[in-house]
């Protein structure tokens, strides 16, 4: 009897081989790569209180090695690969393009940060880049596309057809100037007609988009599968969220890897017979690191996994970019004695977003301007205490805004404070004002209250003048006041240059204070941060 169950767990153990095998039989697997928000970051770069985190050299190390286990493998990038650190700015992205290059990116989707630059250095962009760069619903106003509708790549036994989209919002919050002669048709629209003929020339349609992942299913990328059935994955950017799973609508996995490069999404299709039979995504940490506390109670910096090489023929292209602005840029210009952080500037009055404020304000002392303002979004990162550097300045305004200042009567600005009401704080265009101006935003009653200009009440028949950046002059973040104007006058002065001016003017000690120019009743956050902070680490 023990000899025959034996032979029959024997038996049992073969069939089960047998079944699997059957079952397995005809599969292969499609890995999907995938960054988002870049945001000019080509070396490795300091990071919440961390040296030495993302980079592409380690990003292509990293790929290079998945790519050397598995035969399908495609490369993406959700867009926003423009606008970051000096190294990139100073070049127009180009560092970053060549390192993409190397890399062997499949695809890359256009971002609303495209369009930092003029639409002749967006072109020269695409020129040098080695892989397509897509969007479906951008084109010109005689109708040709900036970039390419889609893609169709062929692996062996299925084709994989990747379309592109950029979110809408970028005909606010791209400079007017550059997007004048554009037209960004609506993202849904644009997909429903497009998705159906991809599925006849694919077995797989993926969606590599720039619209962002929000609580509200009627906006970003779940707006788009929940409407527009088909799409197998939706890669997506521009909230940089990090997220832990990816999110599931209308049976379409969303996905997006956070910021800068600091992540590599990952995500794997199984596929039998042309069609999908499972998923699984994850996260892959690029030399991110965190703080962890040793058993003698002292902290220290650790790998999240194992340390990544940095492949150094890529390290070697990328490093005389950085080599010929770092001598200009390392030349001291002041000393703060604490830290001025911008981690709070789209939600309430900062010392750093006054300290902006201000520099626009005395570098205009001469036009009798009554006060500046500067949006929240458009401060970067925080001025670190200690020896301020050229550097510094150039990473906390990164955009080539230059200073102008705008004349409008009273009941305009008037107008200009009615928006501002209208701003949910953790959007970009939340207000840094300088001094020479107060008021009170009340949320709860939707309105600016107590608005002193100069210690006097708006005179709806005075005429002001207010200094501000010119992506604002021209109706960036929604400023439309500005665009009513009844002069305007642009100094042509970038905006940092002016700041780095002003730092050397107060004569290079600086302290953090917050002036009390901004009061703030109630709140209202924008759904955008809401879900970055939920899902960020």
């Amino acid at each position: 009897m023990k000899k025959i169950c034996i032979l029959f767990l024997l038996l049992l153990f073969c069939f089960c081989n047998i079944f699997v095998a059957a079952a397995t039989k005809g599969t292969t697997e499609l890995v999907i790569l995938h960054t988002n928000d870049h945001h000019g970051h080509p070396l490795k770069f300091y990071d919440n209180s961390a040296p030495d985190q993302g980079g592409l050299p380690t990003r292509a190390s990293l790929v290079e090695s998945i790519k050397n286990q598995y035969s399908n493998v495609l490369v993406l990038d959700a867009g926003d690969f423009n606008t970051g650190r000096p190294e990139s700015n100073f070049f127009k992205a180009q560092p970053d393009i060549e390192g993409y290059n190397f890399i062997g990116y499949d695809a890359v989707t256009l971002g609303n940060h495209e369009f930092d630059n003029t639409l002749e250095i967006l072109q020269q962009q695409i020129q040098s880049a080695k892989f397509p760069i897509l969007s479906a619903n951008v084109k010109t106003k005689d109708g040709a596309y900036v970039g390419q509708p889609y893609i169709i790549k062929k692996f062996k036994g299925f084709k994989v057809a990747i379309f592109g989209l950029t979110t809408k919002e970028a005909e606010l919050v791209a400079s007017p100037q550059n997007i004048k002669d554009l037209i960004f048709e609506d993202e849904i629209t644009v997909a429903k007609k497009l998705v159906p003929e991809l599925k006849k020339k694919a077995d797989i349609v993926i969606a590599l988009v720039h619209l962002g992942v929000y609580n509200d299913e009627e906006q970003g990328s779940k707006r788009l599968a929940k409407y527009v059935p088909g799409i197998d994955l939706i890669v997506d950017g521009h909230s940089h969220t990090k997220l832990d799973a990816p999110i599931v609508i209308n049976q379409t996995p969303i996905v997006q890897a956070y910021q800068w490069g600091l992540y590599l999404g990952k995500g794997i299709f199984t596929i039998k017979n042309k069609r999908i039979i499972d998923f699984k995504w994850e996260l892959l940490p690029v030399n991110v690191k965190a703080s962890v506390t040793k058993d003698d109670g002292t902290k220290e910096l650790k790998y999240l996994t194992q340390e990544i090489p940095e492949n150094q023929e890529l390290l070697g292209l990328l490093s005389k970019y950085n080599d010929q602005v770092e001598s200009e840029l390392a030349k001291a210009i002041g000393h703060a004695e604490a830290t001025f952080p911008n981690a709070r500037v789209r939600y309430e009055e900062t010392a750093l977003g006054d300290l902006v404020a201000d520099s626009m304000l005395w570098y205009t002392k001469n036009l009798n301007v009554d006060f500046a303002i500067q949006n929240g979004g458009g401060i970067r990162t925080d001025l670190p205490a200690g020896t301020i550097t050229k550097k510094n300045i150039y990473e906390i305004l990164p955009f080539d805004n230059s200073i102008a200042v705008v004349t409008l009567k009273g009941n305009q600005v008037q107008a200009l404070f009615d928006f501002i009401a209208t701003i949910p704080q953790g959007k970009g265009a939340f207000p840094q004002v300088s001094e020479g101006v107060s008021f009170t935003i009340n949320y709860e009653a939707n309105r600016c209250e107590n608005i002193l200009i100069n210690g006097a009440p708006i005179d709806p028949d005075k005429i002001y003048k207010i200094a501000t950046n010119s992506f604002m002059a021209s109706g960036g973040d929604g400023y439309q006041a500005f665009t009513n104007a009844l002069d305007y006058y642009d100094t042509s002065v970038f905006q940092r240059d002016a700041f780095i001016e002003y730092i050397i003017h107060l004569n290079t000690v600086l302290k953090p204070e917050v002036k009390g120019r901004i009061t703030i009743i109630g709140t209202k956050i924008a759904n955008y941060f809401k879900v970055l902070f939920k899902l960020a680490a």
